[in-house]
């Protein structure tokens, strides 16, 4: 594994660390985001690995990373898809006012099950 690689995976762990520990403070917007972030910085490192250089912003991520998996079988459809639907939840904390700005606890839990995922199965696929 590269060592740029490595650094994404060590800050994916990281961000899933606090993802973890945010729901009992019952903030479910910052448990999402740092979720997302935990499934970015994996998909980052998958990308690094693959391609030697990192994707600029979250859409280039989001695309190379569906590029790279497209046919890759231990990569399913709810991991695919994740990054992509899980970035609302990044959006919310960063950017939303209002209401509508909130993540559900149960919904920042589940995100936080899915990122567990991401991330392992991306470490796997790295080893």
């Amino acid at each position: 594994m590269t060592p740029e690689a490595k650094e994404h995976l060590d800050k994916a762990r990281q961000c899933l660390t606090r993802a973890r520990a945010i729901p009992a403070a019952e903030v479910g917007e910052h448990a999402g985001r740092n979720a997302y972030l935990a499934a970015f910085h994996a998909a980052q490192a998958l990308i690094a690995e693959r391609m030697g250089k990192d994707a600029k912003t979250h859409k280039g991520v989001h695309a190379q990373f569906a590029r790279l998996t497209r046919n890759e079988p231990r990569i399913g459809v709810e991991l695919r898809q994740f990054l992509v639907q899980a970035y609302d939840m990044k959006s919310i904390a960063d950017y939303g006012l209002g209401p509508d700005a909130d993540v559900p606890l149960d919904r920042a839990s589940a995100a936080i099950g899915i990122a567990e995922q991401f991330v392992n199965r991306i470490a796997e696929l790295l080893a």
